[in-house]
């Protein structure tokens, strides 16, 4: 099996996961041309695509869903049903018969067990999901404010965690282009996770069997792919625990697909 991120950050998320027998994206809120240039580069064509798992709503993660869907009539995408409950159809803007809404919180789709959780962010609804096959496990928490103990425990035993490091807490609260209404949202429990957070999680990760991360969803505006790294690794370091040792830590791009993870 094959993982690796198309696109991270504000601009549009996707990550493209493949098994002998079932090929998905989560998310793909990147243009159609966008996400086709980039399956090529691992030589795979959209029309191969079985299924996207949507996490939420915003438009970084949605926005190509639907050009796809027309494109391609016989993939799915998968909605958690209770956001029928909260009558955004009009933001989802999806053709019925192409959503698979799943009511509870472990489906299938094809060899792949998929576990979906709830994580707090600003939006009607957010899921992060683990994936298994083959006794192997993938997870995404990609949209996150906070780091609860149960999103912990779904993220524990994960060979591959992609994990929101969204900024720098000092680079954001100076940054000069964002008013402090949104600033608030952003460091709210319901925002996004900060490098140092992000940090802290991993380190309580790698006390459960998590050897690998990849830091998702970084800021252009308040981050860069260096600094996050090294916040991440220097808080690692101070809780005795070495990266490229106890466990690794890759970056995922904006303007480039990832690391191809080969399991």
């Amino acid at each position: 099996m094959r993982v690796v991120s198309l696109s991270s950050g504000s601009k549009g998320n996707c990550i493209y996961f493949e098994t002998n027998r079932t090929k998905i994206l989560i998310d793909d809120g990147i243009s159609y041309s966008c996400l086709t240039t980039r399956l090529q580069n691992i030589d795979v064509l959209p029309s191969q695509i079985d299924a996207i798992l949507l996490t939420h709503e915003h438009s970084d993660h949605l926005y190509g869903i639907k050009t796809f869907l027309k494109k391609n009539k016989t993939a799915k995408v998968y909605i958690p049903s209770f956001v029928r409950n909260f009558n955004i159809m009009s933001i989802l803007q999806l053709p019925q018969n192409q959503i698979e809404w799943y009511d509870r919180s472990v489906f299938f789709i094809n060899d792949l067990t998929i576990s979906a959780f709830v994580l707090p962010h600003d939006s009607n609804f957010c899921v992060g999901y683990s994936i298994v096959c083959e006794n192997r496990k993938i997870s995404i928490a990609t949209d996150l404010g906070c780091v609860s103990q149960k999103t912990l425990d779904n993220l524990y035993n994960s060979d591959i965690i992609y994990f929101e490091s969204n900024h720098d807490e000092n680079l954001l609260i100076k940054n000069p282009k964002y008013s402090a209404s949104l600033k608030k949202r952003i460091l709210s429990n319901n925002g996004h996770l900060s490098n140092t957070a992000c940090g802290l999680a991993i380190a309580n990760l790698v006390k459960n069997n998590v050897k690998q991360v990849v830091l998702s969803h970084l800021s252009e505006e308040n981050n860069t792919p260096n600094l996050a790294y090294t916040t991440v690794k220097n808080i690692l370091f101070k809780n005795g625990i070495i990266e490229g040792e106890h466990i690794y830590i890759d970056v995922a791009y904006q303007d480039k697909i990832g690391t191809i993870f080969n399991l």
